[in-house]
């Protein structure tokens, strides 16, 4: 199997990705700690928002690598499957 879109940026999307666990762990924090609850929401926004500019990074990557990939190549019943699974992925990050 090729590498996945993001394989050149694989540290850049960890180290984003720890990030968000970073603030997951606050939030837990601050759950158990009975921190008021605007300012828990607050950070539950803060981490969601990490977490779609990965998810956007991530589709941009594989739009890039993997969509060009099959669109160039000449089997047109992948480059179809690929482009499904592309529209499909932009799908569920519009309804989240």
């Amino acid at each position: 199997m090729a590498n996945p879109g993001y394989h050149d940026d694989k540290a850049a999307v960890l180290a984003r990705l720890k990030r968000v666990e970073g603030q997951i762990r606050g939030l837990q924090r601050m759950v158990d700690d009975d921190i008021y609850c605007i300012d828990v929401l607050t950070q539950v926004s803060a981490a969601t928002r990490a977490l779609q500019s990965v998810a956007v990074r991530l589709l941009d990557d594989h739009l890039r690598h993997c969509v060009t990939h099959a669109v160039q190549s000449d089997d047109a019943v992948e480059s179809d499957r690929i482009i499904t699974e592309a529209s499909r992925a932009i799908e569920r990050l519009v309804k989240s």
